[in-house]
């Protein structure tokens, strides 16, 4: 269920006939026997007695009562669906009409009716409405739109239905550009997001808002390094990942330039698979507090080190004991590997059986450097040279065909003259056979 902004709600009647419509609402749930008495006790607080003054200019009065019916909520009720939305659809709206935004009643109201809402044992799909309902009630820069979206986070990811939700890291921009929260509260906004996302195994959208949060982060607060750390042991092991680049740009990665972890990335960035063993066998410490797991960073850095080959040699047929010798692997494993990197979006290219070889037609460089750049200019340089060889071809066809397009124009003239004395001879011996 997605989030949208500008919900109007729509009630009907004088704030007298609405509270004894939610007041007749919570009495339903209440024992038969009680729920005249608690309807009558409601009303009798909507009682003006004779000099006191009018309801509808007494805010302070209008604001005990509704505080005091806001108390009796104590679930959704036995309404059916669209009976339980319109109810707190208008407890909302008094709410919200009854106090300012950001008033201190307004969050302590809104924290105690959210739980009730997420721990109700009605089916999630009207919670989700009803918290979704009041999410688009409250305006786009209020800081309260932010306990009622961890409220929605929370019970989807408790209920494994974060899909519902249909995040999108768009929509998670602009409210953070939008809410009027401290920097803190934005932080551990994204840090609930990460938790979320990696619960619902979506590691890759997981890691995207974890460089977020990173980046978040007041760069004096002892949180940052751990979170640093923790966004690098989670770069080099999320399958889906080979671009590093946005953790270089992050100040407090490297701020831990000194830290094991950043020599692992280093070699993630630019080294092969004997780097990684060397770092491997120097720090087993490490590899186990983080939680990293060997086989997928050996498979990773092989992937990485195939685009690199394939960078460097693109347009080429690579024969696959090279491929082999570059990963460590057998040459029966090269097909399995290449395969790997394609499906991972590393190198494109045609695998050819009988040659034994690997034509590369397009490949991902880790880092784009000097001597990348010399590569890219030399290789521009011979399509170039290749082109300028093309249009020298074309250009010479070109005139070789205008040669004989103007011989070809000359050559039926000369026909057409010698055609016309066998056509002079023919009639000349017609007349005379008539004779």
């Amino acid at each position: 269920m997605s989030t949208t902004d500008a919900v109007a709600i729509f009630a009907e009647g004088t704030f007298e006939d609405q509270i004894a419509e939610l007041a007749g609402y919570i009495s339903d749930s209440r024992p038969e026997q009680e729920r005249a008495s608690y309807v009558q006790s409601i009303q009798q607080r909507l009682v003006v007695e004779k000099g006191q003054t009018p309801l509808s200019e007494d805010i302070a009065r209008r604001r005990e009562v509704f505080s005091r019916l806001l108390g009796d909520v104590k679930g959704l009720g036995e309404g059916t669906e669209r009976e339980i939305e319109g109810f707190f659809n208008l407890l909302y709206a008094h709410l919200l009409n009854l106090w300012p935004i950001d008033s201190s009643e307004t969050k302590k109201h809104l924290s105690t009716l959210v739980p009730i809402i997420t721990s109700s044992p009605a089916d999630s799909a009207i919670k989700y409405r009803i918290l979704s309902n009041f999410f688009n009630t409250l305006p786009r820069q209020s800081a309260l739109r932010l306990p009622v979206y961890k409220a929605l986070l929370d019970l989807a990811s408790s209920n494994d239905e974060l899909q519902a939700l249909q995040v999108s890291r768009a929509d998670v921009e602009r409210w953070l550009q939008e809410w009027e929260i401290s920097s803190a509260e934005k932080s551990a906004f994204l840090e609930t997001l990460v938790v979320a996302f990696s619960k619902a195994g979506q590691s890759e959208t997981a890691y995207y808002y974890k460089l977020a949060h990173v980046r978040s982060l007041d760069p004096t607060s002892q949180s940052t390094t751990p979170a640093a750390l923790d966004a690098i042991a989670t770069a080099v092991s999320v399958p889906s990942v080979f671009d590093f680049d946005p953790l270089f740009k992050l100040d407090a990665v490297l701020a831990v330039h000194s830290h094991p972890l950043f020599a692992l990335l280093r070699i993630f960035l630019s080294g092969g698979l004997d780097d990684l063993r060397s770092w491997q066998r120097a720090h087993a410490d490490f590899i186990k507090s983080y939680g990293l797991d060997v086989t997928q960073l050996e498979r990773k850095i092989r992937l990485l080190a195939l685009a690199d080959l394939g960078f460097q040699n693109i347009g080429q047929d690579l024969p696959y004991s090279r491929v082999a010798t570059t990963l460590q692997v057998s040459p029966s494993e090269v097909e399995r590997w290449v395969i790997d990197a394609i499906r991972a979006d590393l190198l494109t290219g045609k695998l050819a059986q009988p040659a034994q070889t690997l034509r590369v037609t397009r490949a991902t460089a880790r880092v784009f450097g000097p001597q990348e750049w010399a590569l890219l200019v030399k290789r521009l340089a011979g399509w170039r040279a290749g082109i300028a060889g093309v249009l020298d071809v074309v250009a010479t066809a070109r005139r070789r065909n205008e040669s004989v397009a103007a011989a070809v124009v000359g050559a039926p003239g000369e026909k057409q003259q010698q055609s016309e004395t066998p056509g002079e001879g023919t009639g000349a011996a017609a007349v005379e056979t008539s004779s």
